[in-house]
């Protein structure tokens, strides 16, 4: 089911063979048709370093970053498929997207585009023709034919002059090139379309992928189906299919590019950024039980640390790790490093990588303390060295703020806290010490100086350098609201800063009253794109902690409103089964819906979506230290049932869900794993009960009464107990309830005074 540190092989391996032929073809039930209309974009990725980016009904993709792409270098950017010489129209054609492949059925003929894992071969296959001869062209500018031999025909990647492209049939057949497209009979099957370093072993590729293309697609498929299989099935098919096709478009960016790493996004980010890595962890790896990988990623990070202490990045992992180049130009960088080498141990229980890494976490605490922690305990930074980056030619912050940044903050708050809970485990307390009381000294400052609590609550997002507090409404502060511990005051924020900010569709960067505020990405006749990427543009992936804050306080219909958003967006429009970087803060005119933009497929986008549903929909956050598992279910209505499979340890946590008209049950059971859960549900105190292996935990909620059942796997009664609602809760929800009465997304509205909109450039 999922990929663990450790497990029973046998047992692993006959499970998943039983569950794959109860559920073969998983992968055909998530079929997306698309119409000539949508021409939606799609992608796949070897896994290794390379991408294929297309559209499905365009007849040559001419985007910048169409095509395959390998290892940072465009390739060629599209093909065209002829029968009997004449062009196979997309257009005429009936498509379906698959998460594994691409099909496209024409009058004449059938095509399969594919993949596999670890191998740089593009697989074309064309059956049920009607005609002679099949054919191919490479499109674009950016591979040169050479001649063919051997039934083989040779390229010269422009982007890539050391290397060779190769085409030949499927199955060894004539192959003649005439008027620049290839040539073949009807029996070849299709076409290979390999790269590699040389000649000889593009030869050899291409005699591989004959002997083995079927095995290797077999290989690709098992794959996908294990990660997705039972993760998730409800009452919901939109959302089961959803869930599933974001996992699986999400693991297409972990790849092997620069050692292991997550693309931040398709089309043009396909190297890693630290920031991205780090956020896009929990829902890539964690949630979805890959716990080899992320190790593996967290590795890989570690060791490009820098480790000079006479250089003022001194600590910090990289932003940016490309085939020739490592940058490390962020300050929220090395903080998310810190908390997701926290949570992978929260979720695999793995204590040797503390001990691996814990001089990696000393570094990234004393490299900040040596140059960038000010007085007062704050991380100060450059203007553009938080994920708000975009600059001016490269020097001038489009979004400046100042140098103290309010999630930046927050993100060095929890670099200590969980710095010193590290240290402890190593039983440094010095160490552990004194980074928790740096920690509650930054907390103290915070309050005081970014929070105005003089009747109309807000908090600044950042401080300038004169220590003045500039209240610019950014969806930053849903991040540094874990530093407030008053919980009034933490609700009215909350509330302030979704009708600010959120819409239906995402989170802007930038409240659409501030006279910055930019409604649309790309406006070219106004204003550059950049201009208005952290000043009005929406960021799909801080949905996920919008939402996150709303749950903290059982608001989950709001919630659930924006999570459905996103549930739209990757079954319906963009790219197939993906979340996008941006969209458009406002709808154009005459449109309901705002516009995608940035890139097609993001990372954090897509993992926080998984995160988000896992930790805080389902509930569901394992301590593996402590040997315990936190539940806080928080359903939508639309659910009357599921069941889903989250990994813990070397185990996994089944959860079983059915509401019913006069009780709910919520039914757990831990498989190859023992924990303290801790349940708890709005209006009752938690649940805390010892859950051994295969024992089953069984919750009952019936009007005021909760019914606690926990058997052995013998089906013996080892607790059976009822609680009553507690009284003092019931209040704080009235209360809760009361103040988030009526929260409403933000109302899109367009002044036509904003100062984007004052000059046209043209």
């Amino acid at each position: 089911m999922h990929n663990k540190l450790a497990q029973p092989k046998f047992l692993f391996l006959l499970f998943m063979n039983q569950f794959a032929f109860a559920q073969s073809k998983l992968l055909d039930h998530l079929g997306i048709t698309v119409t000539p209309l949508e021409n939606r974009e799609f992608s796949y990725t070897d896994k290794q370093s390379a991408y294929f980016y297309g559209r499905t009904h365009k007849q040559v993709n001419d985007d910048w970053f169409s095509g395959w792409n390998i290892g940072t270098h465009r390739i060629f950017q599209d093909y065209e498929l002829y029968i009997d010489g004449k062009p196979l129209q997309r257009a005429e054609a009936q498509i379906t997207v698959y998460p594994d492949r691409l099909q496209r059925y024409f009058p004449d003929a059938e095509e399969t585009f594919m993949m596999f894992d670890n191998k740089h071969v593009l697989s074309i296959e064309l059956a049920n023709l009607r005609g002679n001869s099949i054919g191919l062209s490479i499109e674009g500018y950016l591979s040169g034919f050479l001649y063919t031999e051997e039934n083989m025909a040779f390229y010269i990647p422009k982007e890539a002059p050391t290397a060779v492209l190769v085409i030949a049939p499927i199955h060894p057949a004539p192959l003649k090139e005439i008027n620049n497209y290839l040539e073949s009979n009807e029996t070849s099957g299709g076409f290979f379309i390999v790269y590699a370093e040389s000649v000889k072993s593009a030869k050899h590729l291409i005699i591989h992928a004959r002997n083995n293309y079927t095995d290797w697609k077999e290989e690709r498929r098992l794959r996908m189906e294990h990660l997705i299989a039972g993760s998730f099935t409800s009452s919901d098919s939109s959302t089961d299919k959803a869930l599933q096709w974001i996992t699986l478009t999400l693991d297409q960016l972990i790849t092997h590019q620069s050692g292991d790493g997550i693309y931040a996004g398709l089309p043009w980010f396909n190297d890693y950024w630290g920031r991205d890595t780090f956020i896009s962890l929990a829902g890539a790896c964690l949630v979805t039980g890959q716990f080899k990988t992320a190790r593996k990623i967290l590795t890989a990070f570690a060791h490009f640390q820098n480790s000079d202490s006479l250089s003022k990045n001194f600590g910090r992992v990289p932003n940016r790790i490309r085939p020739d180049d490592v940058i490390y130009n962020t300050t929220d960088g090395t903080p998310r490093f810190v908390m997701a080498l926290y949570e992978y141990v929260m979720y695999s229980g793995d204590t040797s990588l503390i001990k691996e890494l814990y001089p990696v976490i000393q570094r990234s605490i004393e490299g900040p303390l040596k140059y960038w922690v000010d007085i007062q305990g704050y991380l100060t930074h450059e203007e553009a060295d938080t994920w708000m980056d975009a600059k001016i030619d490269g020097k001038v912050p489009y979004s400046p703020r100042g140098n103290r940044a309010n999630d930046v903050q927050w993100l060095w708050y929890e670099n200590l806290i969980k710095g010193s809970f590290f240290a402890r485990f190593m039983k440094q307390e010095t160490d552990a010490e004194r980074w928790k009381v740096m920690a509650q000294n930054l907390q103290f400052h915070f309050i005081n100086d970014f929070i105005n609590s003089t009747g109309n609550e807000l908090m600044a997002d950042h401080l300038h350098a004169d220590g003045s507090p500039d209240f610019t409404v950014r969806p930053n502060q849903f991040f540094a609201m874990a530093l407030i511990n008053d919980r009034s005051l933490r609700m009215q924020l909350t509330r302030k800063t979704w009708e600010a900010l959120v819409y239906p569709w995402g989170v802007a960067s930038l409240a659409q009253t501030d006279s910055n505020f930019h409604p649309f990405h790309e406006y070219p006749e106004y204003y550059p794109k950049d201009e208005a990427y952290h000043n009005g543009t929406v960021w799909v992936w801080n949905n996920g902690i919008a939402i996150q804050r709303l749950l903290e306080f059982e608001q989950i219909a709001p919630s659930w409103n924006l999570f459905q958003g996103m549930t739209r967006q990757a079954l319906m429009t963009g790219a197939v089964g993906s979340l996008s970087e941006n969209m458009d803060a406002l709808p154009g005119a005459g449109s309901a819906w705002a516009n995608k933009s940035g890139t097609f497929l993001q990372a954090w986008s897509n993992a926080e979506y998984l995160r988000v549903w896992n930790q805080y929909f389902l509930g569901i956050r394992p301590n593996a230290i402590e040997k315990k598992i936190e539940i806080t279910p928080l359903i939508p209505a639309t659910f009357s049932s599921f069941q889903s499979i989250v990994s813990f340890m070397d185990g996994r946590l089944e959860s079983d869900y059915i509401k019913q008209e006069n009780k709910t049950t919520y039914q757990y059971q831990l498989i190859d794993a023992s924990a303290v859960i801790v349940f708890k549900l709005p209006d009752f105190p938690s649940v805390e009960t010892s859950v051994a292996t295969n024992d089953k935990l069984e919750i009952v909620l019936y009007s005021k009464i909760l019914s606690i059942t926990l058997k052995g796997m013998e089906g013996n009664i080892k607790l059976e107990k009822r609680i009553a609602e507690d009284l003092n809760e019931v209040t704080r929800e009235k209360d809760t309830d009361r103040i988030f009465q009526g929260i409403h997304f933000t109302q899109p509205y367009l002044n036509p005074g904003l100062k984007c909109l004052q000059k046209s450039q043209k």
